[in-house]
Parts: structure tokens; C-alpha cells; sequence
């Protein structure tokens, strides 16, 4: 598989999403799972303290890796709420949680730290001087974003320069056919300040795999489906069906998938790290891994972006 550089790190152009452990799949699906990834070359595991629930995606994934761990490259989260006080980007806490998730991954250090979200109660210099003393102490290689905007990565951008801190070398947001708002932005910010975009949700939850159906409610066990009623009915409505029929032809009238649509169409965007995909069964991880195999002509992109409705 195409590998490419996130900082100091080489990952693969396909990455695997694990927010399913330990809500949506068990220890031995886990192990499925991580088994295919490694099998198809994938080399990126993602996941966040609060997966799972109470850090429980992170114990799967740890496991599940055992001797294979410095054969990849994890990456995990931190700063949605873990419980009373534990939650958000002050110093004390990105320490504390570091160490939290080391001891549940059961490694000694993680390859790419990242912040979860922005915290407007903490300024980020102080947020990134922690990250810094990490970084020194070896526990961490390299630190991302997620949930940033393109002026939030400008000020962390500022912040370490200034500061001789430790910067941001990715960010992980909302990114896929179907939800591509602030793209170019997004895209120039991550030009100007040296960072790889790690898109997550690359196929809509779902909605560009084919799984859903025009006035039909989510199939059971689907993420969909625990999605609350507001979020259901814009994630399943006719203008949403309308593109992703117009999307599934133009990639039938070139011999693809919509589901090679979505993923090599992310994998063309400038500043793209690596796609990351989650999956439930080792099949949807051999699709994943397979899907980025079409690199579309300039004509072709802009066929695509009229098909999205920009």
C-alpha cells in the first residue's frame, strides 16, 4: 500500500478508524479486525481515550496489536469528557491523560498525540507546552488536531513558533464527499503550516457504501441507526440520496464504486495524510484497503464537485 509522511511518521494512505471498539464490536471482532488491517498493509490505527466508553477502545486495540506494536503507528486523543474533571486541554490533564492512555494501550509511547477538540478556556500555548514536555520525556513523537478550523491552526501554528514548542503536524476533521464545507480553507491552511489532513466519517457514516436506501429507516446495527431522529432525517434526505446517486453513476460510468470514489477522491486532496476508515469485519477493512486505486484526471475532480452540489 501507498505509504506517506505524517511529521516524522510513515503511514499508510489508508488508515483504520477503531471508534467501533468496544461499543460496536467486542474483544475477539477487535482482533478480526486489527488481524485484516495488518494483513492489507494498513499501518495507522486511530482512536481516542473516549471510545469505547472509559478508555475501552484503546485496551482492544493494545491487545489486539500485542507483539505487533512497533510495527505500526497509533495514533489516539484526548479532551472529550472521561468522567468529573477529566476532559478539556489544561496541562495537568493532557499529562494525566497521556499517561492514562499509555497504560491502557500498554505501550511507552504514542506515535501521534492529538487534541481532540479546541478548548477556549485554555489558551493553546499552554495546551502545546505540555504537549512539548511529552514530546521531550519521549511518551510522545508527534501531536495533532482535530476539530480545528483554519484560523484555530494559524493561531497553534503561531503559538509554537513563537514559543519553541513542539507544533501541530496534523489535523483530523469531518471530511468526505457528502460533508466538504471550508474545504479549500481548510486545505491552504494545512499548505501554509505544514500540516497532513486526517479525514474522518470518509464515507458519510455509511452513505457511500450503498448500505442505505432512498425512505427506508438504517438497517439494524448500522451507525445510522443510533443516530439521533434530528441527525437521521438530514443524514437521510432526499437531497443526501440525490448526490449520492449522482456520485454512484459517475463512478459506474468509469468502471469504480462509489465506495472508490470516496476513498481516492480524498486520497487526491492536497496535504492528505492518510484516510481512515472505520470497519466492523475484516471484509470492510479489505474493501477500505482496496478502494484508493483510482487517481482522478483534473476533469474528472471537477465533474465530481459538481456532482456534490458545490
Amino acid at each position: 500500500m501507498e505509504t506517506r509522511r505524517i511529521g516524522s511518521l510513515t503511514v499508510s494512505v489508508v488508515g483504520l478508524g477503531c471508534n467501533n471498539f468496544g461499543g460496536r464490536i467486542d474483544e475477539e471482532a477487535t482482533s478480526a479486525v486489527v488481524d485484516a488491517a495488518i494483513e492489507h498493509g494498513i499501518t495507522l490505527f486511530d482512536t481516542a481515550d473516549v471510545y469505547g466508553g472509559a478508555g475501552r477502545s484503546e485496551e482492544l486495540l493494545g491487545a489486539a496489536l500485542g507483539t505487533r506494536r512497533d510495527d505500526v503507528v497509533v495514533a489516539t486523543k484526548l479532551g472529550m469528557p472521561m468522567g468529573e474533571g477529566k476532559a478539556g486541554a489544561n496541562p495537568d490533564y493532557v499529562r494525566a491523560a497521556c499517561e492514562d492512555s499509555l497504560r491502557r494501550l500498554g505501550t511507552d509511547h504514542i506515535d501521534l498525540y492529538q487534541l481532540h477538540a479546541p478548548d477556549p478556556t485554555v489558551p493553546i500555548v499552554d495546551t502545546l507546552g505540555a504537549f512539548t514536555e511529552l514530546v521531550q520525556a519521549g511518551k510522545v513523537l508527534e501531536i495533532g488536531c482535530s476539530n480545528f478550523t483554519p484560523d484555530q491552526i494559524t493561531e497553534a501554528a503561531a503559538a509554537s513558533a513563537d514559543n519553541g514548542l513542539s507544533r501541530f503536524v496534523s489535523v483530523q476533521n469531518e471530511l468526505s464527499l457528502l460533508r466538504h464545507r471550508g474545504i479549500d480553507e481548510l486545505v491552504a491552511a494545512c499548505e501554509r503550516h505544514e500540516l497532513e489532513i486526517l479525514p474522518y466519517f470518509p464515507l458519510a457514516s455509511g452513505m457511500l457504501t450503498g448500505k442505505y436506501d432512498r425512505g427506508q429507516p438504517p438497517p439494524a446495527g448500522t451507525r445510522l441507526a443510533g443516530m439521533p431522529l434530528e441527525r437521521l432525517e438530514k443524514a437521510l434526505s432526499d437531497r443526501a440520496f440525490d448526490r449520492v446517486e449522482a456520485l454512484s453513476a459517475f463512478a459506474a460510468a468509469h468502471g469504480h464504486t462509489l465506495l472508490e470514489l470516496a476513498m481516492s477522491w480524498l486520497a487526491g486532496i492536497p496535504r492528505m495524510g492518510s484516510v481512515i476508515a472505520g470497519a466492523t469485519t475484516p471484509e470492510q477493512v479489505r474493501q477500505n484497503a482496496a478502494a484508493v486505486c483510482w487517481e482522478l484526471t483534473a476533469d474528472q475532480r471537477a465533474e465530481v464537485e459538481r456532482a456534490m452540489g458545490s
